[in-house]
């Protein structure tokens, strides 16, 4: 590969790279966000009950504290399984290489979010396997792409640490979504747009990474993707 294909490729790679994982990796920490808005569409509204409270205007106001719980829930499953599969899933990327660990990731991402998209008030209960998948996904789209750092020498460390404040920031795409929801987006069409993404990332597993790993350090005219 010549000098200057090498270099772009490799620019490439770490840019797509940063907007993966800022885009996709880690929305699970945006939650509160997405809480909002999922309130505002009734999801485990079942879970408020009659309250005898009164507030100072005299009117009577739900309980809704067994709603709160049943949010909080599915963000520690799913947080939980963000730390927990870490090590399972670290293992599958180093037995069977990029290609299958992205795939999965894939796969777990898409899943996900077509749980959400087609979610309802009724069907609350997606919402637990949903971000579950959302997480581990995104934990394992995270772990292949630290590898990306072996590419650029003693740069590596600087890139991996990118690559986590990447992640870290994915936080506020939930916080888009509510927005974007107040400006009149459905909340399926914004998880449906987000489940056709997936084609972009299986097109980088394809073009931009290589099958197995990038080995450190890097040898000579290496080639990947």
């Amino acid at each position: 590969m010549a000098g200057g294909a090498g270099r772009a490729k490799k620019l490439g790679t770490l840019l797509s790279g940063l907007l993966e994982c800022g885009a996709f990796c880690g929305i699970i920490f945006g939650w509160a966000s997405l809480v909002y808005v999922l309130k505002n569409l009734g999801y485990f509204q079942q879970w408020c009950e009659s309250s005898a409270n009164i507030n100072p205007n005299g009117t009577l106001y739900p309980d809704c504290s067994g709603q709160d719980e049943q949010f909080s829930l599915v963000f520690t499953i799913g947080s939980f399984m963000n730390n927990f599969m870490t090590l399972p899933m670290g293992y599958v990327f180093d037995r069977f290489g990029t290609a299958v660990a992205r795939l999965i990731a894939i796969s777990l991402y898409t899943g996900g979010t077509l749980l959400v998209a087609f979610s309802t008030p009724d069907l609350a209960v997606l919402l637990f396997p949903a971000m579950s998948m959302l997480s581990v996904g995104g934990i394992l789209l995270i772990l292949t792409n630290m590898q990306v750092g072996n590419l650029f020498g003693k740069y590596r460390s600087i890139i991996i640490t990118l690559y986590n404040g990447a992640f870290d920031s994915s936080s506020a795409i939930f916080l888009i979504i509510k927005v974007l929801h107040e400006h009149g987006l459905s909340l399926r069409a914004m998880f449906l747009f987000m489940a056709a993404c997936s084609a972009w990332h299986l097109l980088r597993t394809i073009f931009l990474m290589p099958r197995m790993h990038i080995p450190y350090p890097l040898p000579p005219a290496y080639n990947y993707g």
